[in-house]
Formats: C-alpha cells, structure tokens, sequence
C-alpha cells in the first residue's frame, strides 16, 4: 500500500480520512501527537511549518501529499510553503500532490462567472500568501515531475460549522442592490475533492472546489435564519459596510464572484453529495 502524508490534518480532512485509509498508509505532520488520529491508525510525525529543522524526516516518506496547512498569518508569502517544498525536495518526490488554495486568489470579479483560466487578482493579503503558494508549487511540480493540483475552495460549511452565531449577534449584510455573490462547498466534498485529486489531477492543474448554489451572501444568510427560526440580519449599502464591520469581515463580503466547477465534475469526476447550500442547511436541521 502506498504512503500519503497530510500536512495540515483538520476538519476537512479528518471527514475523508476514512475513504483514504481504504487507499493510502497514512502519515500526519503534526505538532503534537493526537489521540484522536492515533484511533484513526494514523502515523504521526512531530514537526512544524516554521521550524526548517523539525521538517527533516519528511524527505522521501510519502508516494502522495496533502497539503491544506494555511499560509502565515502576515505578510504575502507563504513560507511556511517553502519550508514543506524544500523539506519533499530533499528525497524522492512524490507522485502527486494536491493543495486546498481558496477562491480568494481571483479577487473581486464584480459578480461574473469565473473559470479556473481567469488570471488571479488577488486583492487582500491572505489572497496574496495562497497565490504565492500556488506559484511555489507549481515550480516545485515542473521541477520535480510531480502532479500538482490546486484546489480553490469557496466558504466552507457543514451541520457543525454554520455561522450561525453572527445571526445570533445581528451582524448585517448588504442591501440587495448592492450584495456580492458568493459561492460554498460543504467540507466532506471538500475532503472528497483532495481524495479524487490525488486519483484524476491533470499536472499543474487549477480547480474551482464549488457546489451549485448561485446565490448573494445575503440570500445564504437569510436562508439559514429562516431554517433555524433566527431573525434575518439587517441590511446596510456598502459605504455603511465599510465603516461598520471588521476590516477581515468586509474583505470577504466586499468581494463578489460566481465560480464554475465544470473542469470538477469533468476531469476529477466528483459528483457532489451536497450539490446546493439547501441540501447541507436540510441536512443540518434534521441533525
């Protein structure tokens, strides 16, 4: 049976790490060792991102990787990227590797369907640091021979990871003039998504990681407020917005774009087990 290491062991992978271990030995990067994966018969590895030392045993360790760690937290580029790359680079490279990005590197498409053949654009510092992993990995993938795959994924949501409780503290949205369009994949997709990349990535290739909601992040919220007898949140323009909420909190909502998941469906052959929002908002009510 073949090696894969996952750098970067949360939520999201944790939901497929059954499917996985049908298919891989699995190995986690992590700082601590867990009880939780050790049940799961998963070997563990001390290390971290930002200790290069701590990284040594990870040369030639693993046929496949999974790397979903997130960049630093400042600056805009990702180091902690380039410390994993050189780490792999040091032993026999693994035969692919697929990396959960975010749609944030296209910036504000002012509302239009976007393909993975849009140029990125980011327009905020945590879009930068994922646009500079995704060039650090393609490189690595035209050095190395190995199969990169870049998996930019929307809002992530599940029955336990709604954000119910900014509905509980009133937080608005934008008025419906003026709201941005938004785009989610339910996290077990998600996780689905990294085990069919490994399977059916083409070399160096992008893929929009999306369900098919087409939808404003007003709707998403007014949805999941009539589903859980909660108020629907207030309504404000975009200059009020701009005052008013959290300069982090704006950057996502001010940001507005449609993602088109046809390469997905066609070259990763994923067929959605949560297809739109309501699916997942139906599923969490029946929990």
């Amino acid at each position: 049976m073949r090696t894969l290491l996952i750098v970067g062991c949360g939520d999201v992978v944790r939901r497929t790490l059954p499917e996985l271990a049908k298919r891989w030995r699995i190995i986690a990067l992590v700082r601590r060792h867990d009880p939780a994966l050790r049940a799961l018969g998963v070997r563990q590895l001390i290390g971290d991102l930002d200790n290069r030392a701590s990284l040594r045993r990870l040369a030639g360790v693993a046929d496949a990787v999974i790397h979903s760690a997130p960049p630093p937290t400042e600056g805009k580029t990702d180091s902690r990227t380039r410390r994993l790359l050189a780490a792999l680079a040091r032993g026999t490279s693994p035969a692919c590797l697929a990396y959960i990005s975010t749609s944030g590197v296209y910036g504000d498409c002012a509302g239009a369907w976007v393909p993975e053949t849009r140029p990125p654009n980011a327009q905020s510092p945590r879009g930068a640091r994922r646009v500079d992993a995704e060039r650090q990995l393609r490189a690595y993938g035209v050095r190395s021979g190995c199969t990169v795959s870049l998996l930019r994924a929307p809002g992530i949501y599940a029955a336990d990871r709604l954000p119910l409780e900014r509905l509980h503290k009133g937080l608005p949205v934008l008025s419906a003039d003026q709201d941005s369009y938004t785009n989610h994949i339910h996290a077990a997709d998600l996780g689905r998504a990294c085990s069919a990349a490994l399977r059916q990535a083409h070399p160096g290739r992008a893929y929009n990681i999306s369900d098919d909601s087409d939808l404003p992040m007003g709707a998403w919220f007014d949805a999941l407020a009539d589903a859980f007898a909660l108020p629907r949140p207030p309504r404000i323009s975009r200059a009020e917005a701009a005052k008013v909420l959290p300069p982090m909190q704006w950057s996502f909502m001010r940001e507005s774009r449609r993602l088109i998941n046809t390469r997905m469906k066609r070259e990763l052959k994923l067929r959605l087990h949560y297809p739109t929002v309501a699916v997942g908002i139906a599923e969490a009510q029946s929990l």
